[in-house]
């Protein structure tokens, strides 16, 4: 009965975010993309620069990352986001969508210089607890800003 209140609301409340990433699930899917399940969303992982991105209950995530710690914590951040979707339908842009993306392209040299964590930024930290709520799975302590300096990869 979860499941399907989840697709419901995010169908109904979340249509549009959920209209415009279920079409780009479905083009990376007749490219052949790596997708997979995770929980009540999809995953489609691509050979991009980017981190992972959260549009409805679609994730996408950057593929083949070295660090495997940095895969499992993301998977269940980005969940977080579909929560939030979720919960704010048509607001999502305005509450979390714009202002994660202004945090994570804008402030990561300042967050940097003064050793903030990405996540400690609402939009960041209620993901984190949303994703391990939904999910029971625990995140690890690695933050992805000290693996980015380490690696030198998104």
């Amino acid at each position: 009965m979860k499941r399907f209140l989840y697709y419901l609301i995010q169908w109904t409340w979340g249509l549009p975010v959920n209209l415009i990433s279920g079409v780009i699930y479905l083009i990376c899917k007749a490219m052949g993309k790596k997708q997979e399940r995770f929980f009540n969303s999809f995953i489609t992982y691509l050979d991009w620069k980017q981190g992972g991105l959260s549009l409805g209950q679609f994730i996408f995530m950057k593929n083949n990352h070295p660090n495997q710690n940095w895969t499992y914590n993301t998977r269940i951040h980005e969940y977080g986001h579909t929560f939030q979707a979720l919960l704010l339908g048509p607001l999502y842009w305005i509450v979390i969508g714009i202002p994660s993306a202004v945090w994570c392209n804008f402030f990561e040299k300042w967050r940097r210089k003064n050793k903030i964590s990405y996540y400690v930024f609402y939009p960041e930290k209620w993901a984190n607890y949303l994703g391990q709520k939904h999910t029971g799975l625990k995140m690890t302590d690695v933050d992805p800003d000290k693996e980015r300096k380490k690696k030198g990869s998104a």
